[in-house]
Formats: C-alpha cells, sequence, structure tokens
C-alpha cells in the first residue's frame, strides 16, 4: 500500500472533514464545545497496530462500511477507559470518575459510535458523492492490543496487510476526552476511495477560475 503525498494529503483532508462532523456530533450530545486537531494520518503494518494505542484498558466500538464501495472495510472507534467514563458521566448525569464500566456505559458507548461513525461516513461519502453507511456496532472491551488482536482475528481481516490510521483528539472545556478513528479497508476500498479524490482533485484544477 504505498501512497504518494499528494494522495496521503487528500485522505487527511477526507478524515480531517469526517472527523469534523463526529466531533459536532459529539459537542450536540454532549452540549459543550468540542474542539479537534487535525486528524494525523499514517498508513501501518496491521501487526504494528498495537503501537499506536495505549496500554490502557478502553472501549472498541467496530463498523463495517457498506453502501457504494467495494466490501471489506471498517472503522474502529477506539476509546480509553478514562475518556469512557468522561463521555458516559456527561450523558448520564453522574459525576464517579473512579468506578467501574457498566451495562448503561457499554449502551452509550454503542450510541456515541453509531451517531459519530455515522457522521463521519456522511461527511466523507458526501465529499465522495457516494453512499457509505455503517453496519450495527460491535463493542469490546479489553486491553486495545489484546482487543485488536482479537477483532483483526475474527473479522475477517485475514488479506489486510496495512490499515490507515486517523488518530484525532477531540477536548472541551469540561472534559479531557481523547478517541483514535481506525479506518481499516482492504485494498480494492481503498484504491476506490484514492482514485475518486484524485479525480475530484482533477475536476477542482480544470474548473473555470482554478488557479
Amino acid at each position: 500500500m504505498l501512497l504518494n503525498s499528494q494522495q496521503c494529503d487528500a485522505l487527511r483532508e477526507l478524515g480531517n472533514i469526517g472527523a469534523a462532523h463526529a466531533a459536532t456530533t459529539l459537542s450536540t450530545m454532549l452540549m459543550t464545545n468540542i474542539e479537534m486537531d487535525v486528524p494525523d494520518i499514517k498508513v501501518i503494518d496491521i501487526s504494528q497496530v498495537h503501537q499506536y494505542v495505549s496500554d490502557e484498558l478502553a472501549a472498541l466500538v467496530l463498523f463495517e462500511i457498506t453502501g457504494e464501495v467495494s466490501g471489506g472495510g471498517y472503522v474502529l472507534l477506539h476509546i480509553p477507559k478514562n475518556s469512557v467514563i468522561r463521555l458516559t458521566n456527561a450523558m448520564l448525569g453522574m459525576t464517579e470518575q473512579d468506578r467501574e464500566l457498566t451495562e448503561m456505559d457499554e449502551s452509550a458507548l454503542l450510541e456515541i459510535g453509531n451517531i459519530m461513525v455515522s457522521a463521519f461516513l456522511d461527511a466523507t461519502a458526501g465529499l465522495l458523492n457516494i453512499i457509505m453507511l455503517p453496519s450495527p456496532p460491535s463493542l469490546t472491551i479489553d486491553m486495545p492490543h489484546a482487543a485488536v488482536q482479537s477483532i483483526l482475528a475474527s473479522e475477517g481481516f485475514m488479506d489486510i496487510n496495512e490499515v490507515v490510521l486517523f488518530r484525532t483528539e477531540l477536548r472541551s472545556d469540561q472534559h479531557k476526552i481523547i478517541n483514535n478513528l481506525f479506518l481499516l479497508p482492504n485494498e480494492p476500498m481503498l484504491d476506490e476511495i484514492v482514485t475518486m479524490l484524485e479525480n475530484l482533485l482533477t475536476t477542482a484544477s480544470e474548473s473555470p477560475g482554478t488557479s
């Protein structure tokens, strides 16, 4: 999976637009201002994914990407436990930070993940002028390394060697919230997305008045 600098920039902008919409939905849910860093993008070997997530207990919410793209791609939302507690406390009106996760937390996580990833895919699909939809989410709460390896082993990732990682930090005045958004496309899906982005850039450069 070799991407040139222009392709990486286009993917970063795609991720930036999607993550901005996800941040807006989170801001609406929590009724607080959410600021977001520009997503960092890396193409990494799948065996090295564990190096890009913390060793802290975390929630991982997995969605398969469906719609007008080749099947075999996934979006994974990774939220460390401390951020999970801050998020769900804000949603459920609780204040205790030092506590175990409950079924209510898990339900809230599925709802948060569904809304954020739907917003992410809506925005990226809108830019590409296609339809992209998330499957129903599945939730795992575990150490990230073990959980990621389990997901990759059980969800048909055996033919994927590399993944595209978008790392985005969300912040608010009231809460310190961190999450990582992983895009795990198979090679046909990534090729389609890169081709669509290149076509958009070509069309934009050929439009009248574009310098």
